[in-house]
């Protein structure tokens, strides 16, 4: 158990884990993340529909946007969507000419991504709808806090890719130690 869960709701000075009811579930992360994911992505769904648009569909354009080339595998990942999903979502978006799918150069058998100019409209149509609920989420945030937001979620994302790759969690070079 990392040290620094020592002395806290998170670990009883007596060496038993503490109860989720000990906890209470909102000083507990993983559902205050899995909550915030829920209803933003609710939320989002709702804004994207009266533009025509999908959840999806509108994580692909997003990304293909910045992230040109990619394969289906590469966007549903980075998309977090299965790759079922966006197997269908892609062939809507290609059905509406906002995506293409090009062979790889070197590799016939890879198809790449790409977003067209009607996509890239489509996309630049809905950024002020995203945008404006980024905003809207930090709102009274101030930027340090948002700085160090940031920092802690790639730290719990690193941990979390540590613990699926079999590793134990690694503490940050610079962290505090109790």
């Amino acid at each position: 158990m990392a040290k620094y869960f020592i002395g806290s709701l998170r670990q009883t000075g007596e060496g038993r884990l503490p109860s989720l009811g000990e906890i209470g579930l909102n000083q507990f992360a993983p559902y205050l993340i899995n909550r915030l994911s829920a209803s933003y992505n609710a939320h989002l769904q709702d804004v994207l529909k009266d533009n025509g648009m999908t959840t999806a569909k509108m994580r692909a354009l997003s990304i293909l946007t910045i992230s040109p080339g990619l394969t289906v595998n590469e966007l549903a990942y980075l998309a977090v969507v299965e790759q079922s999903t966006m197997s269908r979502t892609l062939d809507a978006l290609e059905g509406q000419g906002f995506v293409r799918r090009q062979s790889r150069s070197d590799d016939m058998r890879v198809r790449e991504l790409y977003i067209t100019e009607q996509g890239r409209t489509a996309f630049a149509e809905s950024w002020p709808l995203l945008y404006g609920l980024y905003a809207d989420l930090f709102a009274g945030v101030e930027a340090d806090e948002y700085d160090r937001f940031i920092d802690t979620l790639h730290k719990v994302l690193r941990n979390m890719h540590r613990r699926i790759e079999g590793e134990a969690a690694v503490e940050e070079p610079g962290e505090a130690q109790p």
